[in-house]
């Protein structure tokens, strides 16, 4: 998942899904009320919703001053914020997880399951094979590529429960790899993204994660609770987004380093960071059907041709045994590592890895939600829920057996020492495994080219996302709104990897992830409520409708009957 995963894609046909002409008046009827909230502001170069873009603004330039401004200390400072969350919030963040999983679950197997996104009569907009390509185009990104094989080669060696380098930490480290990487993350995509669908489709509501809080709420969705939430959504995908592109740069001058030497720095990072965000402006400039759309789909298939060529290259039949043991032991061990919180151990693990993962995929649902919804007019909640879990969930398992199940091999079958080589380094892990295998450096050029692509689109989609929630749902706006987004996450991508490295990026995911944790919690309650009219809707209409059919039937009977005795 684009570090989570996404959406190496963008949003296709953006404009279609621009808010309703209804959602828009009463979005203009509640800024304009008296409640002094503020409207949307539209100037040459602005169309802002300002109780939310000026707070949201403002928060994110006073983060990047003050990491400047102290400097160093910083690395201390966001690493005591990470550990004091993950220690005290851990439990809560292993409970929410579960809670959003359970819950889809129960949506698409209740009574719920049957109600189809847009109503009774949406036709989807997407053929099943193309819909499915691109839920797993949501989970490909600059993360799956950093951690598929950093991720499993770390646990081999640092364990949780399995004695280190052995058989038993090879199997381990998959099954917790599958754990960050499966079922839990897509619960949260499938909530906020059924969310988004369901109100934007069937209730016309503008595409923002307050309108979510509508039957909650009411009317102070669109005041200031909404303007909070919104907010919050806000912080949480800037940070989620740059958390990603900061993995992604660290990879691309690992890459520089194995490709031509340069020296691995932060000088380096910083010089890349400022490129690629300038090339992120640009596609930003040139609009979202043109070269965005291309290079999308170009990541798809460049990274299919990587996942093949070492499928093919490596050991194919490791790899395809690999992928069938470790989905079975992931699902035979799948409830006690859901609940697992490190109560007896204690010694951080979990906190570094799990609380991490977890707290990122919250931070990043806004950007993979909005994606996914966007694509799933027509489908009821039924098929929405499980073929966002399955689909997805499934094929990011196989490209983790590849890549990492090749790691492993290498490590216990051809006496390789990868794993202690990208101990302290993890950004190498995908470089040196290339060095195994036939077409070095064709393999590692391709991977930097791939992880660069990544980066772009994803600093194009979640600029967009950002713009979409400050400026009152619209995804319209002037050029110039998402290319300030577009700027902003490479600043605090790039601050954050001045004021500590991964450690930063890590606090950034946790610290916008918990109070967004909560707010997920609370869309699920609404979600449910706006279920429940929809289907006292559809049973209303259902029973209006038989009405009038045995009224029509009724009408035809007489007048027949009446025909009969003109004829005698």
């Amino acid at each position: 998942m684009s570090a989570p995963a996404v959406a190496g894609g963008t949003f296709p046909n953006a404009r279609a899904f621009s808010t309703p002409r209804a959602a828009s008046a009463r979005v203009a009827a509640m800024a304009s009320s008296d409640s002094g909230d503020g409207g949307t502001v539209r100037g040459r170069r602005f169309d802002v919703h300002p109780p939310v873009f000026w707070p949201s603004l403002i928060l994110i330039l006073l983060f990047i001053a003050l990491t400047l401004l102290v400097g160093a200390p910083m690395e201390k400072i966001f690493s005591s914020i990470q550990e004091g969350i993950a220690i005290r919030f851990g439990w809560f963040f292993v409970l929410a997880v579960n809670f959003y999983l359970l819950f889809t679950l129960y949506l698409a197997f209740s009574r719920f399951g049957t109600l189809r996104l847009g109503g009774p009569d949406a036709v989807p907009d997407f053929g099943r094979t193309s819909w499915f390509a691109m839920l797993f185009s949501a989970g490909m990104g600059i993360g799956i590529l950093f951690w598929s094989v950093a991720e499993p080669l770390s646990h081999y060696v640092h364990a949780p429960t399995a004695a280190a380098e052995t058989e038993a930490a090879a199997r381990a480290a998959m099954r917790l790899t599958f754990l960050h990487w499966g079922l839990h993350a897509w619960g949260v995509y499938a909530l906020v993204g059924l969310a988004l669908a369901f109100f934007a489709f069937n209730r016309r509501q503008p595409i923002s994660i307050r309108s979510v809080f509508y039957p909650l709420l009411g009317n102070r969705a669109y005041r200031w609770p909404g303007h909070l939430i919104d907010v919050v959504a806000v912080a949480a995908t800037l940070f989620g987004l740059a958390t990603s592109l900061g993995f992604g740069v660290r990879q691309m001058s690992s890459g520089f380093h194995f490709l031509f030497g340069w020296q691995d720095s932060l000088t380096l990072q910083l010089v890349l960071i400022a490129l690629i965000t300038a090339a992120a402006t640009l596609s930003v400039a040139s609009g979202i059907d043109h070269g965005v759309k291309r290079l999308s789909e170009l990541n798809i298939y460049t990274a299919a041709v990587l996942m093949i060529f070492l499928a093919a290259a490596g050991p194919t039949l490791f790899i395809l045994d690999g992928f069938v043991q470790n989905t079975g032991s992931y699902l035979q061990h799948f409830f006690e590592l859901s609940f697992w919180t490190e109560t007896y151990a204690g010694d951080g693990w979990q906190h570094r890895w799990t609380i991490f993962y977890w707290s990122w995929w919250i931070s990043w649902s806004p950007f993979v939600g909005m994606f996914i919804a966007r694509i799933s007019r027509g489908r009821t909640v039924r098929e929405f829920v499980l073929s966002v879990l399955i689909v997805p969930a499934l094929l990011t398992f196989f490209w983790i057996s590849v890549f990492g199940g090749a790691g492993l091999y290498l490590e216990l079958h051809e006496g390789a020492d990868i794993a202690r080589g990208i101990s302290n380094h993890v950004a190498t892990s995908l470089y040196a495994l290339f060095e195994h295998f036939p077409f070095t450096l064709a393999a590692q050029a391709l991977a930097v080219l791939l992880v660069m692509s990544f980066f772009v689109t994803s600093a194009d989609s979640g600029s967009l996302v950002v713009d979409a929630f400050t400026s009152g749902g619209k995804l319209d706006t002037p050029i110039f709104q998402r290319v300030l987004w577009a700027l902003l996450a490479g600043a605090v991508a790039a601050v954050l990897l001045v004021g500590g490295g991964i450690g930063a990026l890590q606090t950034a995911a946790v610290s916008t992830g918990l109070p967004f944790a909560a707010v997920l919690i609370g869309m699920g309650w609404s979600l449910r409520r706006g279920l429940i009219e929809e289907r006292e809707r559809e049973a209303l209409r259902e029973r209006e409708e038989e009405r009038r059919s045995y009224e029509d039937l009724v009408r035809d009977l007489v007048a027949g009957g009446g025909r009969e005795e003109d004829t005698s």
